[in-house]
């Protein structure tokens, strides 16, 4: 299976489990994809993720997170920049996610971190995607 973007598959991976109500989803693993899930994890979108290993291959599993009345934690996973259109920012046009209420990941020259914090540390870089 040859894919042009891993990231886009692994939103829509953690999107279609949600939808089915799962508690869990694998995704191949990447440095890019385990920095996604640790930020996830940070800011409580979900509940926790693993690097394991079967038949040879990376594999990332990721815990999804529910609330009281099983609504998950996760509304809405949109990817921003896409293979076939890059958007990158500076560091004073870091778009706010739904008035702050989301959250956007960005890959900046410092690594991977929320935009939040890329504004906090003063740089730019791409965004990869939204979540709230």
């Amino acid at each position: 299976m040859n894919l042009t973007d891993p990231v886009a598959d692994f939103l829509t991976r953690v999107r279609n489990a949600i939808g089915a109500h799962q508690q869990k989803v694998d995704v191949p693993a990447s440095k890019l994809k385990l920095e996604i899930a640790r930020i996830l994890k940070e800011e409580g979108y979900i509940a926790n993720f693993k690097a394991t290993e079967e038949e040879g291959k990376r594999l990332l599993r990721v815990y999804l997170k529910y609330g009281n009345n099983n609504d998950p934690a996760i509304s809405s996973v949109q990817r921003v920049s896409r293979p076939g259109c890059r958007v990158y920012v500076g560091r004073n046009e870091i778009p706010r996610v739904l008035g702050g209420l989301g959250i956007n990941i960005l890959t900046t020259p410092r690594g991977v971190m929320t935009g939040r914090d890329a504004r906090k540390q003063g740089v730019g870089g791409e965004i990869l995607c939204e979540i709230w």
